[in-house]
């Protein structure tokens, strides 16, 4: 017996229907161990010889794969309506660019660093918002921002103090600033496209949306690399074991993102992936030998405070 139009309608809106703050924030937090986790893999990957074309080849064309199995088993239909064909396809792009900016930020700067930076994103989300209309900030932004800007400055030691070399700007830009931009513009493409994701494709099935962007990135990137051989692969297995873990974890937390986006309530709540950052400090140091100094780490939690602050805290 099939539904009625009212009940099949009933049951979009409650599919859709936004989930409380008690869900959502452990959510968040679980996937940006997971994304955390595929950075991580990402970079041992990078030291193992790959490339970043590579990694972003391999791994959405893994992601695409996985899609598509867990659409099959659970028999969604893989439809978009044709008005959001061509909005799709530029928020594909948009995850094209951030996925290429944030590896090849890792590659270049300590893993902790490079998200640190890139997760300014929630930020630039409610900067937009409020530009737009759609958001209207409350005083905490206005104390937060500027003590997230000072906790950023003593995270990435900007004055190469910790280095016991005295302010020393121009020497320490040196060594991360093109690390530091690049990782400025996962930012700004992480932010847009999510923005775009809830405007556009809200009423999409997140795994859908996860497939077409997905198939976007691993059409160019694998065409780029064929088309300008560009392709550099991992020389061992310990590579190997990064490039398919990195593809693994990315699959399933972008899968959870996109899954739990348009029920995420306030655009404020997307502050909670910035536990990334904290995550992949302890990992880094575990898995990588990465460390910072206590003062960098400070800073650090400066930012991922002063952004719960502005977010998770709001009234």
């Amino acid at each position: 017996m099939s539904a009625s139009p009212n009940a099949s309608s009933t049951a979009t809106v409650n599919a859709l229907a936004p989930l409380p703050r008690s869900v959502i924030i452990p959510a968040f937090l679980l996937i940006s161990v997971i994304l955390g986790c595929n950075h991580v893999c990402a970079r041992i990957a990078f030291e193992h010889g790959a490339n970043v074309t590579a990694a972003v080849a391999v791994r959405s064309s893994g992601a695409v794969l996985f899609t598509l199995i867990l659409l099959y088993v659970k028999r969604v239909p893989i439809v978009v309506p044709a008005g959001r064909r061509m909005h799709a396809l530029i928020v594909g792009l948009l995850f094209l660019s951030q996925s290429y900016c944030v590896y090849s930020a890792i590659s270049l700067i300590p893993v902790a660093l490079a998200l640190l930076v890139f997760n300014a994103f929630p930020i630039l989300m409610l900067l937009v918002t409020w530009a737009t209309g759609i958001e209207r900030p409350g005083w905490r932004t206005f104390v937060a921002m500027p003590a997230a800007l000072f906790g950023l400055a003593l995270a990435l030691d900007i004055g190469g103090v910790t280095a016991g070399r005295g302010f020393d700007f121009a020497g320490r830009w040196q060594e991360i600033g093109l690390g530091v931009l690049w990782a400025l513009g996962a930012a700004v493409s992480m932010a847009s496209g999510l923005l775009l994701t809830n405007r556009w494709l809200g009423g999409l099935d997140g795994r859908v949306r996860t497939l077409t962007t997905m198939s976007v990135i691993a059409v160019v990137m694998v065409t780029k690399g064929v088309l300008t051989e560009s392709f550099v692969f991992p020389v061992d297995q310990m590579g190997w074991l990064g490039l398919a873990l990195l593809t693994l974890l990315y699959s399933a937390g972008i899968t959870g993102v996109f899954m739990l986006m348009p029920r995420s309530g306030a655009v404020s709540n997307t502050a909670a992936l910035n536990f990334e950052p904290v995550a992949v400090l302890a990992i880094a140091w575990v898995v990588l030998g990465q460390t910072v100094a206590p003062l960098q780490i400070v800073g650090a939690f400066i930012v991922i405070g002063a952004i719960i602050a502005v977010s998770l805290l709001k009234k």
